[in-house]
């Protein structure tokens, strides 16, 4: 897998005097754990992530006790989402307060998979942040139509910074990549680190998994954590079919 531009260590999360906060997000399709669990486990936990923003979160049988599980195994417990929303799930690490949390349904086109976003609304020391995870449609339009809804709910999430991250199904060039990024700060292009391309595991070629964040939120560094102590080829081959996207972040204190 092919390393990125930047070879600056990613900053580990903290609390800084004044009340802002470097925090950790990682953005991760786990393909409702039907692959190697264990090392989808080890990667979470290298990342250190404060926030694990998931798509393809088990949606069936006993969904929540699995979705406990890999919480478990991987240092964090479960903050929204899952088979509630359709497949986007939100797990915190304890360094988290909670304000709130809703799971949305989105309007579902008949024949198609019903999609829908996991919301929540945190503080890390004293800044305040709104977060979504989102699975976007595989048809064009309908996509579209989705990514105009993240942005919407976003704003109604009522902080004055959010991050929002998923599968998009669309690369950098697509429209509705480009709705999003016209908005919000896409995260690989505004401070690269790691590597680029999240699709396919054995042969990544595309970028359709992103973290975006609002304005006024400093991108300190984002990409798959190629190289990341603890996070080897080995394991991102057989977790599942994404490569993970992981993102230090400055919030400012609200």
């Amino acid at each position: 897998m092919p390393t990125s531009p930047s070879a600056s260590p990613l900053p580990a999360p903290r609390t800084e005097p004044d009340g802002s906060a470097v925090i950790r997000v990682l953005s991760y399709n786990i393909r409702s754990m039907r692959d190697d669990t264990a090392a989808l486990a080890r990667i979470i936990r290298a990342c250190e992530p404060d926030l694990v923003l998931i798509q393809e979160a088990p949606r069936f049988f006993r969904w929540r006790k699995k979705l406990a599980r890999l919480a478990a195994a991987s240092g964090q417990v479960i903050l929204s989402g899952g088979a509630t929303a359709a497949g986007p799930a939100l797990l915190c690490s304890l360094r988290t307060t909670v304000e709130r949390t809703e799971d949305v349904l989105l309007p579902l086109i008949p024949g198609q998979h019903r999609r829908g976003f996991a919301t929540a609304v945190v503080r890390f020391g004293g800044a305040r942040l709104g977060v979504l995870s989102c699975h976007l449609s595989l048809r064009q339009d309908e996509r579209y139509e989705q990514g105009g809804m993240l942005l919407d709910r976003l704003a109604g999430l009522g902080t004055p910074y959010a991050v929002a991250g998923g599968d998009l199904n669309d690369r950098p060039d697509g429209r509705t990549f480009k709705r999003l990024a016209a908005a919000l700060q896409d995260g690989w292009a505004t401070h690269p680190w790691g590597a680029e391309n999240t699709s396919a595991h054995t042969h990544p070629h595309q970028r359709i998994d992103a973290i975006f964040a609002t304005p006024g939120v400093e991108v300190l560094g984002c990409g798959v954590p190629v190289g990341l102590p603890g996070v080897t080829e080995t394991d991102l081959r057989a977790a599942t079919d994404h490569l993970p996207v992981l993102a230090a972040l400055r919030v400012p204190a609200s």
